[in-house]
């Protein structure tokens, strides 16, 4: 198979890129390096790399030429991203999730979609608080709060892909990722754990934003890898979107203090108040865990890394890998 991974020399991407190849299909990666590393993909003779953006239609139509499978994984990712360059960013998420939609359309290509939890919204809370389901309602807060446009932006990238599965027979499926975090993640951009991990190492201190008692589902990479393999080859996938995460509810408080015990620093946890960090249009979700039912029940999929084991596996790779500065 020749599969088309964008966004493929990203933290997820690059992982993804690695499981096909070791699986003997030929890869083309499509990124603009805006965020993706040269450094995340290893030399292969089954790999094909091209630089652009996602929303070049030329560019889009030549990397899904001969592909019998899309990852779309281009997008702008992360709370600091998404905050600093909403014009870009929703270019690329909505105007880049139509290119490709279309060009595989034309190509006949089977396409994920790569989804976030953030198309939940806020949620539920208090006593009506109840995990994420496929099928749940949305609830997006204000149009004057900066980091909404995202979470719309995925759930407009979803109606595409449907609508496309709908009225043009694509076959497409989303996987609606939870707090992603291992190796190659970006402490600047990508996750929490991530940036707890890097000032654990450097003995700096770790950041908290707000109270820290907002609770998290966190998912290995390898993890959410496997299910996004699954929801691109199993027949029971197409038209569906599938939460991939671990259903363990886990506070930021205790993700600090986890990151703390396993990297053995010295570090003190320092509190931040959000509005000092992303200023007066930003605003956090409390809780945010997924059910994991459905995809269990059509993938065959559930976590396998607790959260231990991962943190403990992305520390060593920050440590073999040198990234201490």
């Amino acid at each position: 198979m020749k599969a088309l991974v964008t966004g493929g020399a990203g933290f997820i991407g690059s992982h993804l890129v690695d499981a096909l190849l070791a699986e003997g299909h030929q890869v083309c990666v499509l990124d603009d390096f805006s965020t993706g590393k040269r450094a995340n993909l290893t030399p292969h003779s089954q790999l094909t790399i091209l630089e652009g953006s996602v929303t070049d239609p030329r560019l889009v139509a030549m990397a899904i030429e001969d592909c019998q499978a899309v990852y779309h994984l281009a997008a702008a990712i992360g709370v600091r991203y998404v905050m600093d360059d909403a014009l870009s960013g929703i270019a690329v998420n909505v105007r880049g999730t139509e290119e490709v939609l279309a060009a595989s359309a034309r190509a006949g290509a089977r396409v994920v979609i790569a989804s976030s939890s953030e198309v939940y919204g806020k949620g539920r809370s208090g006593a009506d608080w109840q995990p994420f389901r496929e099928d749940g309602d949305s609830i997006i807060g204000p149009t004057h709060i900066t980091r909404w446009w995202y979470a719309l932006a995925k759930g407009l990238d979803e109606h595409l892909a449907f609508a496309y599965h709908r009225q043009r027979g694509l076959p497409v499926s989303a996987v609606r990722y939870f707090n992603i975090y291992g190796p190659r993640c970006d402490p600047g951009g990508y996750g929490v754990l991530a940036r707890f991990i890097s000032q654990a190492l450097k003995t700096e201190p770790v950041t908290v934003f707000g109270d820290g008692e907002q609770t998290r589902s966190f998912t290995y990479v390898a993890d959410a890898v496997r299910a996004t393999v699954l929801a691109g080859t199993h027949p029971a996938a197409i038209g569906e979107a599938f939460n991939v995460g671990s259903g363990a509810e886990m506070s930021i408080n205790a993700a600090a203090a986890a990151v703390l015990r396993l990297t053995n620093s010295p570090s003190a946890i320092h509190y931040l108040k959000h509005v000092d960090v992303f200023g007066g249009n930003f605003e956090d979700t409390r809780r945010r865990v997924p059910d994991i039912a459905k995809a269990a029940r059509l993938l065959g999929f559930t976590a396998r890394v607790d959260i231990v084991e991962g943190i403990r596996r992305t520390v060593d790779w920050w440590r073999a890998d040198a990234r201490l500065t």
